[in-house]
């Protein structure tokens, strides 16, 4: 049964988009990881942020992005302004500040909605792995490849590895969901 590490592989990168996925959700500090989905028009060429800029948390509530290109600041206020970060971005000609306001409990039970839908989602990523997983083996069994004592126990590991990374994806959300609503 050398085939459980290529099903928890699968699991593992389910969990760890998830923690990146929940990265980019703002909670009220900042973190330059809001940035990482903004991609930036550089010479027709759609380039992330961290590429073109050094960007900095002056303080617990802003960000400072500083281009090494001069050129470049204007495509970036644009692709902020594009993004659904929901911040306007301060030009003063060199670098582009971020100021994030304090959440509004409104936003705070949205952005905690938006978290529990990822978590669901990355769940049923994580049960689809488990079909496919079963499957091979149900596959194997009736071609003989290997027994049905063999199956059941088969069966029976990818069920616990499925569980434990359903338990991983909730303490994911669960600590997202504190961090948002303790601000």
């Amino acid at each position: 049964m050398s085939d459980y590490p290529e099903f928890e592989n699968k699991m593992k990168k389910t969990c760890d988009a998830l923690t990146a996925q929940l990265a980019t959700i703002r909670a009220g500090r900042a973190n330059a990881s809001v940035l990482d989905q903004i991609q930036v028009d550089y010479y027709g060429v759609p380039t992330p942020i961290q590429q073109l800029a050094t960007v900095a948390t002056p303080d617990p509530r802003s960000l400072l992005i500083q281009p090494w290109d001069g050129s470049v600041l204007k495509g970036l206020e644009r692709a902020i302004l594009a993004s659904d970060l929901g911040i306007n971005p301060q030009n003063d000609g060199r670098s582009i500040r971020l100021v994030f306001p304090p959440l509004t409990e409104e936003r705070r039970k949205d952005l905690a909605k938006q978290t529990r839908k990822y978590g669901e989602e990355s769940k049923v990523a994580i049960r689809n792995i488990r079909r496919d997983a079963i499957e091979k083996f149900k596959k194997q069994q009736k071609n003989s490849e290997i027994t049905e004592d063999d199956y059941k126990i088969a069966e029976k590991d990818i069920q616990k590895l499925t569980d434990d990374y359903i338990k991983e994806i909730d303490k994911i959300t669960e600590k997202k969901e504190k961090e948002l609503t303790e601000i």
